[in-house]
């Protein structure tokens, strides 16, 4: 299964750091980043914080791989990793298949 998985770094240079590191091992064919505000609830208090979006275009079978590189390169203690599957155009998501495994 093809899928994106979304993940959340606190400035641009992790957020590159993890990308490069996931599509040179071929964990991911495309990264692509972007900034977003979040607001969320840690240690019981409320933050607003600006981060950066990395959306990893991958196999699912790639995700406990991951998973595991996205724990070693972040600097958050919880770094947010979700898969969400996707359909699309087949010849791109062959690419995708092709480039993440």
């Amino acid at each position: 299964m093809l899928g994106i998985a979304y993940i959340t770094a606190g400035d641009m240079k992790n957020a590159s750091e993890i990308a490069r590191e996931l599509v040179s091992r071929r964990l991911a064919a495309c990264v692509n980043m972007f900034p977003i505000s979040s607001i969320y609830r840690w240690n019981e208090k409320i933050e607003e914080q600006n981060e950066i979006v990395l959306l990893v275009k991958t196999d699912s079978s790639r995700l406990d791989e991951i998973i595991e590189v996205v724990k070693i390169l972040h600097t958050y203690d919880l770094p947010a990793i979700e898969f969400w599957e996707i359909e699309g155009e087949k010849e791109y998501l062959d690419w995708v298949h092709v480039n993440s495994s």
